[in-house]
């Protein structure tokens, strides 16, 4: 089953096969995620004469949802082929107010990917892992995830009527773990890490017992990568079809901020977005407890050292980021920079955002809030350039991280009296 190749794959998909990032052999559109010469890992290339011939007016008629985008992406020109939740047009925040205490002088955007169907920006990665599975006629859907796949993928299979069975680490925040349990699909808690669980995976991926198993973020890797992309396609058109200055996005694997970036150059090169003078930069923000991409980007290296992920914000525990790499290769040449946040900071910084703007994000939220604020304090972001800072997941999967630090303001008895000496009549 692994081996089998999109077939139709449809005449309006722009895609035509699977690329090496390192080595840039080409292969079929198949399950296939790393290189047959040098193992590197593939992602979906194109024909740009395709690309060229989608327009703004094709795009603003299409559904409210990430298959506006359809002729950008390999899978789902047709509708009655989508294994979908439907995610997407997610709101584009104003930020006056933190961009105001954080020292940005130009506008500044959040763009909240919490309001998508299960509360974070990855059902638009499975939408389209899954259409492609579909298409290679996969029978059960799977995932090694730290928490927000997992709430994805079992949504998308209940919805879709195909069975699931998703694997996370054992120490997952309670909230994660029983959005993904309530759908009914099988959930397979690990004793280890997501690195641990990502291996195991890898490993299932290659038995008899898994053929018929399409794993979104192993064997069709390629196409779960490709819907990141929508998140900036959806940013640009929001703006008025043109490129934010500069951009702040979180980074496990790093995949977001690759695509992200991908995204901004598709459409400039077909002519559907207009690039701020002097182009854009891309930030990419970690926590402190796992940050192996930012440390190599501040030591100027190219060498990825793993780490053993600590620290609140799960949702960006990768200790071993598959596309790191590649993340410093676009940081660099776009002119941004990395860094990264605290647990205090993270905690800090989703208050911060609540307060400021009424998004209440997850940890993952705070620690590129938190990254945004350290960025204009180095210097490194332009104060004077428009920001979207991105926001993947909802703050009521972590209620843990700031449990503690909020609460009732008063608390009184019913009466007049109380509430007068509490203080509540001035």
């Amino acid at each position: 089953m692994t081996s089998a190749v999109i077939a139709p794959l449809g005449v309006d998909s722009p895609a035509r096969g699977l690329e090496c990032r390192g080595c840039g052999a080409r292969f079929p559109l198949a399950a296939q995620h790393a290189c047959y010469e040098c193992f590197g890992p593939l992602e979906v290339w194109y024909d740009a004469d395709s690309l060229a011939k989608v327009t703004r007016a094709q795009i603003e008629a299409g559904p409210q949802n990430i298959w506006r985008y359809a002729g950008l992406l390999p899978v789902g020109q047709q509708a009655a082929d989508r294994v979908t939740l439907n995610p997407g047009l997610t709101p584009l925040v104003r930020a006056d107010a933190l961009a105001a205490e954080i020292g940005l002088r130009a506008p500044l955007w959040v763009k909240d990917d919490s309001a998508n169907p299960t509360h974070s920006f990855k059902d638009r990665v499975v939408s389209v892992a899954l259409t492609a599975a579909k298409a290679l006629g996969f029978t059960r859907y799977a995932c090694a995830s730290t928490g927000n796949l997992a709430n994805s993928v079992a949504a998308h299979a209940a919805r879709a009527g195909v069975p699931s069975i998703v694997f996370i680490p054992h120490d997952l925040e309670p909230g994660k773990i029983i959005t993904t349990a309530v759908y009914g699909g099988d959930l397979v808690a690990i004793e280890g890490s997501y690195d641990d669980v990502n291996r195991l995976c890898s490993e299932l991926v290659e038995t008899d017992e898994f053929e018929d198993t399409a794993f979104v973020n192993v064997n069709v890797r390629p196409f779960y990568a490709e819907g990141s992309k929508t998140l900036g396609y959806e940013v640009a058109e929001q703006l008025g079809w043109r490129i934010p200055a500069q951009v702040v996005i979180p980074m496990a694997s790093g995949e977001l901020l690759t695509k992200v970036d991908k995204a901004f150059e598709e459409l400039v090169s077909a002519g559907l977005a207009v690039a701020p003078e002097g182009g854009w930069k891309v930030f990419g923000a970690q926590s402190l407890g796992c940050n192996p991409i930012a440390t190599a980007l501040h030591a100027g290296t190219d060498v990825i050292t793993p780490v053993k992920p600590t620290g609140i914000a799960k949702s960006l525990n990768i200790g071993d980021p598959a596309a790191g790499l590649y993340a410093l290769e676009a940081v660099r040449r776009t002119g941004g920079w990395m860094d990264y946040a605290s647990d205090d900071e993270i905690r800090d910084a989703i208050r911060l955002l609540a307060r400021t703007t009424g998004v209440f994000a997850e940890t993952a939220g705070g620690v590129t809030t938190a990254v945004t604020a350290k960025l204009v304090a180095s210097g490194k972001l332009d104060p004077d350039l428009e920001t979207v800072v991105f926001n993947t997941g909802e703050g009521l999967k972590t209620l843990d991280a700031v449990a503690e630090l909020v609460g009732p303001t008063y608390r009184v008895k019913p009466s007049l009296k109380a509430a007068r000496e509490a203080g509540l009549l001035g």
